[in-house]
């Protein structure tokens, strides 16, 4: 019996098991990869037995290289800053994937312009190359897109970490080390998973796309430019540390800057009133625009448009006010900005945010109306990066998938929603059904001594493995 067949046998035996637990009324076994609860389902093979041991084996090469890609500095870039060792570590993985027979490509992106609404201007991919190489598959199998960004935030506070942030330490059964846990962790357990196959023989008959991109913490821009660039698959998989969860759904996110226009004067003398040539304090002048959001953030709190089953409603959160020049004058001017995170059922049709910048403006601009003061100085409105939501089935069968896999290593999974915003929904948003699925969970991300466990990463490598086995199904 070939490895096909015994894995068909076995799928044939379970079937019609669980069509006999039908017909006596029982659901869904807890485990299932039709089932989202539980971590009950077990190796339908010997073949996943094997991947589940060589796996094992492959502990140390699979700590060697988290440490490789936590040596290499991918800082997320604030603006127009050099390149790090994005180069270095994007070189490291296309030596892995070569050696597996897939043809890397590395390609740096033209530098983004004016004008786009989703990226920001002047971010020059020179030294911050994207990657992709495709593993061939043998035909008639369903193509599977792994995907992960190399970039991290940064180290501060430096002088807090335990060990140096970039050298992967271990210890107490746990990796230590910027970017570990989100996510060059992930991405080691991904390109293990495939060196896994290659050691058993064995070649899948879809596709497997491996892209590793740049920018996902400051922009998503490396993730946007991989579509354009074409990467697709039948379904795809993003390495967050979703504690072996589906991340499903996201929120977006438009970022709206108003400016407020007042009139300097001497903060310590008396002031006539405005239309007298008296100075406005514009810092004063935030109040009933604050106001106002507050009572636009209530009222998306229950409306039933902004309710979704596995998201918060959408927010508008003031998180960055600029005002005044100096300590006894007057400010001329005050800006905020505010991060407004929308949901999946609020893209239009053109797949913008465009609905929900309307209708702060409109929020904004009737408490201004009922100001004297604005009315006659008319705020000014500037948006930055449209970072656009998106959603998979819960059922999609990748998911399922991934999930009944999960629970083959004794993790329980389940179909869930991040209120923040990651690279699957750009895939997602290109054509490739995307979540994210994980080890570990993401407590530690961003955080001083940041961490992953390695037998998350073990169970998670193998996870992966075997869900490309079941997927793309083996070539003959």
């Amino acid at each position: 019996m070939t490895e096909q067949d015994a894995v068909n046998e076995q799928g044939a035996t379970r079937s019609a098991h669980d069509a006999t637990r039908q017909e006596q009324g029982a659901g869904p076994r807890a485990g299932d990869p039709d089932s989202r609860e539980g971590a009950t389902e077990r190796f339908r093979s010997p073949l996943e037995e094997r991947v589940a041991a060589k796996v094992r084996e492959a502990r140390k090469e699979l700590v060697a290289l988290t440490a490789e890609l936590v040596a290499c500095d991918t800082t997320a870039r604030e603006g127009p800053m050099p390149a790090r060792d994005e180069e270095k570590l994007q070189r490291v993985l296309a030596a892995r994937l070569e050696a597996l027979g897939a043809a890397p490509e590395l390609w740096e992106p033209e530098p983004t312009g004016d004008g786009d609404r989703f990226l920001p201007a002047g971010l020059d991919f020179a030294g911050r190359p994207q990657l992709v190489a495709t593993l061939p598959g043998a035909g008639r199998g369903r193509s599977l897109l792994l995907n992960g960004h190399i970039d991290a935030v940064d180290v501060e506070p430096r002088e807090r970490w335990t060990s140096d942030p970039f050298v992967g330490v271990e210890r107490d059964g746990a990796l230590y080390g910027r970017g570990v846990n989100d996510m060059k962790g992930g991405i080691a357990c991904l390109v293990v998973a495939l060196e896994t196959l290659r050691r058993l023989d064995v070649r899948l008959a879809g596709d497997v796309v491996f892209c590793t991109v740049t920018d996902e913490e400051s922009s998503g821009a490396g993730g946007r430019r991989a579509v354009e660039h074409g990467v697709r698959a039948d379904a795809g998989i993003c390495a967050e540390p979703t504690d072996f969860a589906a991340w499903v759904s996201c929120r977006g996110t438009v970022t709206p800057t108003i400016t407020i226009e007042g009139r300097a004067g001497h903060a310590e003398m008396r002031q006539p009133h405005w239309r007298e040539g008296g100075a406005v304090n514009a810092i004063e002048r935030l109040v009933p625009l604050l106001q106002a959001i507050q009572r636009l953030r209530e009222d998306w709190r229950t409306r039933p448009d902004q309710q979704h089953p596995l998201l918060s409603p959408g927010d508008v959160v003031p998180t960055v006010v600029k005002g005044g020049s100096w300590i006894v004058t007057y400010p001329a001017s005050c800006e905020l900005t505010c991060d407004a995170m929308y949901l999946p059922g609020h893209v239009d049709a053109a797949g913008t945010g465009q609905a929900i910048e309307d209708e702060i403006v409109a929020c904004l601009e009737a408490a201004a109306s009922a100001d004297p003061w604005l009315r006659e100085h008319p705020l000014t409105w500037s948006w930055s990066c449209d970072v656009v939501p998106a959603e998979v089935p819960a059922d999609h069968p990748l998911v399922t998938t991934a999930l009944g896999c999960a629970a083959a290593v004794g993790r329980r999974g389940v179909a869930a929603g991040l209120d923040s915003w990651h690279d699957a929904a750009t895939f997602t948003r290109g054509g490739t059904p995307t979540f994210s699925f994980g080890p570990d969970g993401i407590e530690s991300a961003h955080a001083v001594d940041e961490r992953v466990t390695v037998d998350a990463m073990l169970d998670y490598t193998t996870a992966i493995a075997l869900t490309a086995l079941r997927w793309c199904g083996v070539g003959r």
